[in-house]
């Protein structure tokens, strides 16, 4: 990897943890691609080819991932919607559907007593929705083998 492509990534890196710590508020790709120091349309196709989604992509598997947190905890489905940051609910719905395989109320309903018997660091890394790798994950793993 370049010089140019590492500082790329930072500038990507910056963006990604923007997302990570201010899912709940409103947030759009120009605001996203201010923060990488680029333009939106080169900062989308940046993030995507670093991370192997959308920046809006990600934002809202970070949002389903949280509100799978409370479900979990029993906070009704409306309620989560809007504690994630989420203005619509049924587009809420459909994507947690299209992300998670099921409802929010199916979810909400089944059991989840061995997420609540792991560790919390644990519980995270088991229950993250995951999407598509990235190109990250993807030279990790192959550096590894």
């Amino acid at each position: 990897m370049s010089p140019a492509d590492l500082e790329t990534l930072a500038y990507l890196r910056r963006a990604k943890d923007l997302i990570d710590r201010e899912y709940a508020k409103p947030l759009d790709v120009p605001t996203m691609a201010q923060k990488a120091l680029m333009s939106p349309a080169h900062f989308s196709r940046q993030f995507r080819a670093a991370y192997g989604e959308t920046p809006y992509s990600y934002l809202m598997t970070r949002r389903i991932e949280r509100a799978m947190s409370l479900l979990r905890d029993g906070m009704s489905v409306t309620d989560a919607c809007m504690a994630v940051g989420c203005t619509s609910l049924g587009s809420f719905s459909s994507r947690f559907a299209e992300v998670v395989g099921e409802t929010p109320t199916a979810y909400r309903s089944r059991e989840h007593t061995a997420v609540k018997a792991m560790p919390p660091c644990v519980a995270k890394v088991q229950t993250r929705p995951v999407r598509n790798k990235s190109r990250i994950e993807e030279a990790t793993a192959e550096a590894a083998t």
